[in-house]
This record gives structure tokens, C-alpha cells and sequence, in this order.
């Protein structure tokens, strides 16, 4: 669990990040895209759909972007 909630607090840092932009899910997306692995990807989105009661609403609409199979 310890890495789930590491792996939020760095989805949380993006999304500070980006929030000034207007096209900030975007940019959060594309990021995570490029820099994060997909087995990083994966364990955000279960937390996501599993409780995701920690995340920022910008990086919780990125999550449901990502396209991790």
C-alpha cells in the first residue's frame, strides 16, 4: 500500500504542477504517458476505481484517460 500512496502524492504533484494551465488533464495525461511506467499506470487507476478518495479531481479525470491493458 505504501506504493499506491506514493504513487498518488507524485499524480497529486503533476497535477499541482499543470493547474495553472487550461489544458491542464492533458497535460497531466501526456505526462504520466511518457514518463510513467504502464504497471505505475495500472496500480493508480485500480486505486482510482477502487477508492481514489486522495487524488485531485485533475489527476482522477486524467486517470480515466489512460489506456493501460
Amino acid at each position: 500500500m505504501q506504493e499506491v500512496e506514493q504513487l498518488v502524492k507524485m499524480a497529486n504533484q503533476i497535477a499541482d504542477n499543470f493547474s495553472f494551465h487550461d489544458d491542464a488533464v492533458e497535460r497531466i495525461t501526456d505526462h504520466l504517458v511518457r514518463f510513467w511506467a504502464p504497471s505505475m499506470q495500472k496500480k493508480l487507476i485500480d486505486y482510482d476505481k477502487a477508492q481514489g478518495a486522495d487524488l485531485r479531481p485533475a489527476a482522477r479525470e486524467a486517470m480515466n484517460r489512460l489506456d493501460v491493458g
